[in-house]
């Protein structure tokens, strides 16, 4: 079983290999490094990993499963993290999410932005962003891209919950350039109802260079830096 120790050297060196590259895509599109957010993936790994990436300066980590982000965010509570929620979420988990995260990648349909909003038990805003589904298949997670708006329209009547943009994945079988685009399109149709929703969460590990080129602003980069997935087995 790897240490802490042995640990800790390869993860800076895939840490800092991976900003580097996140420095270089964003000067090729001619767009400031300072305005991308690496949100580190840290999926199936132990809460000592991200305790050993705050030691190395990550403040922003991402989840996928709410009983992770429940129980990772407990754990490290005495630490200064922003927790992202980024996988599929369902709506009698919504109070659960909303106690543990910053922010919600995964908005997709009016019940779970209701459910987010009841579930607040206090002055607070919770960040949330559009979940945009590119595939032609409709039981992937997201809106269509025409019902986006329509969603960001309900999110905004909704007092504690602040609209922040956009999110999406590409699809296996589209090139991620043209993907991307679309996904930059439908946040211009956005921040055209809500100017200040600028973000554009979008670009893992194979493809964040093309998305970095597309305007994203929040990148979800997870084995990469994090390394192989712990066996659940």
């Amino acid at each position: 079983m790897t240490s802490e120790q042995d640990r800790s050297p390869g993860l800076a060196a895939r840490l800092s290999t991976i900003d580097e590259s996140i420095v270089d895509a964003a000067r090729l599109a001619g767009r400031d490094p300072g305005e991308i957010t690496r949100i580190v993936v840290t999926k199936f790994h132990p809460a000592s990993l991200v305790r050993d990436l705050h030691a190395l300066g990550v403040r922003e980590v991402g989840e996928n499963r709410q009983q992770e982000l429940t129980a990772k965010a407990g754990e490290l509570g005495d630490l200064d993290l922003r927790w992202h929620f980024i996988g599929q979420a369902q709506t009698n988990k919504a109070s659960a999410i909303r106690r543990s995260a910053d922010a919600v990648h995964s908005v997709d349909r009016d019940r779970l932005a209701d459910a987010l909003h009841r579930a607040a038990d206090d002055d607070s805003f919770l960040d949330v962003l559009v979940q945009v589904n590119l595939t032609d298949d409709p039981a992937r997670g997201g809106v269509a891209p025409g019902d986006a708006r329509a969603l960001a329209e309900h999110i905004m009547t909704l007092p504690s919950l602040r609209l922040q943009g956009v999110m999406a994945v590409a699809p296996l079988d589209e090139e991620p350039a043209s993907a991307f685009a679309r996904l930059r399109a439908v946040s211009e149709d956005v921040r055209g109802i809500e100017p200040s929703a600028r973000w554009i969460s979008a670009g893992m590990t194979g493809d964040f260079v093309e998305a970095i080129a597309a305007g994203a602003t929040h990148l979800r980069i997870g084995s990469a830096i994090t390394g192989p997935r712990p066996d659940r087995g």
